[in-house]
């Protein structure tokens, strides 16, 4: 069991290092932990073999779902109105509300609350500042 644990967090580990931003490593670590553990116990034949799998899916699974609320919150921000996602049976939904910014900061929020059969499963409050760009041109 313990060589089984080591494993999944290795694979966990290793997907952290395929994301493209910090929220997509976060969101495939996360997810790969889960399906590795789940993979591992539904396999009873081959622990090892469905760890890897779970692992595996669970981390693409997790980023995918990580870029949706990315590119989300972004066009809530964009165009300060809500933003919506389901999927194409209507039981998951993905709604991102913007709210007041702070005009100081130049940072603005966005509430993020996800669904899963009607039931609410996420609710957080992301904050995104613009930065400025600076560059060296002679």
């Amino acid at each position: 069991m313990k060589k089984i644990i080591s494993v999944l967090l290795l694979v966990a580990l290793s997907a952290l290092s395929f994301g493209c931003t910090q929220y997509h490593a976060q969101g495939a670590g996360a997810g790969g932990a889960i399906g590795g553990v789940s993979g591992a116990l539904l396999d009873r034949k081959n622990p090892w073999r469905g760890g890897v799998i779970g692992a595996a899916l669970g981390g693409v699974f997790g980023a995918t779902i990580t870029d949706i609320s990315t590119r989300a919150s972004q066009e809530s921000m964009a165009s300060n109105r809500p933003v919506e996602y389901r999927t194409s049976d209507g039981r998951g939904v993905y709604r991102a509300d913007p709210l007041p910014s702070d005009e100081q900061t130049r940072c603005k929020k966005v509430r993020e609350r996800v669904w899963e059969n009607d039931r609410l499963i996420k609710d957080q409050v992301r904050e995104v500042c613009e930065g400025e760009r600076y560059e060296r041109r002679y």
